[in-house]
């Protein structure tokens, strides 16, 4: 069950399309966490071509789980969730119960340590890390070996980060103070 302490309109986002549409996802208040807002969301997946039929999509930095459940919402074969903070992990859990998403992986550790390790291969990942870090970069950079041919990327930031040999982006845009990008990858 979620805390009530949830409730607040703040700590809670919903997913604007696909199979849950509409449907309202809470999390629990933490002070780094901001999610994707609804506008921007919605211009990623009119880039990403509003379907993700089949894909396998990796959230780093997953807080409020907005990309990862709002990909699974549309089609996503399924989506890991990577969230060092053991009660935003619980939370994604719980609102992956909730929603029926048993394609929903929530793994909690940091997202660096996780992508060092183990195989799997993503056809689109979503990186939303804290701003006031270098950690978008460095995800950028050890994401590579985990992306499948022909992956996308989507990188939310403060600033214009460096993308790594073999990626193109794309598209970019901006609302208020976030800077956000999508980055093809060939090999």
């Amino acid at each position: 069950m979620i805390p009530a302490t949830m409730s607040a309109s703040r700590n809670r986002v919903r997913i604007i399309g696909g199979l849950w549409r509409s449907r309202v996802i809470r999390f629990p208040p933490a002070a780094a966490l901001r999610p994707t807002p609804d506008r921007v969301r919605e211009t990623l997946f009119n880039w990403l071509g509003q379907r993700l039929d089949g894909l396998a999509c990796l959230d780093l930095f997953a807080g409020s789980g907005a990309l990862g459940f709002e990909a699974l919402s549309r089609g996503a074969a399924r989506a890991v969730m990577v969230e060092k903070d053991r009660a935003i992990a619980e939370a994604l859990r719980e609102n992956a119960r909730l929603l029926g998403a048993a394609n929903a992986q929530v793994v909690c550790a940091d997202s660096l340590a996780y992508l060092a390790r183990g195989a799997d291969r993503f056809d689109v990942a979503f990186i939303d890390a804290p701003y006031a870090s270098d950690l978008a970069q460095r995800a950028m950079q050890a994401l590579g070996p985990r992306l499948a041919d022909g992956a996308r990327v989507y990188v939310e930031s403060a600033a214009p980060l460096e993308a790594p040999a073999g990626w193109s982006e794309t598209r970019e845009g901006r609302a208020g103070a976030v800077r956000y990008a999508l980055y093809e990858v060939q090999r």
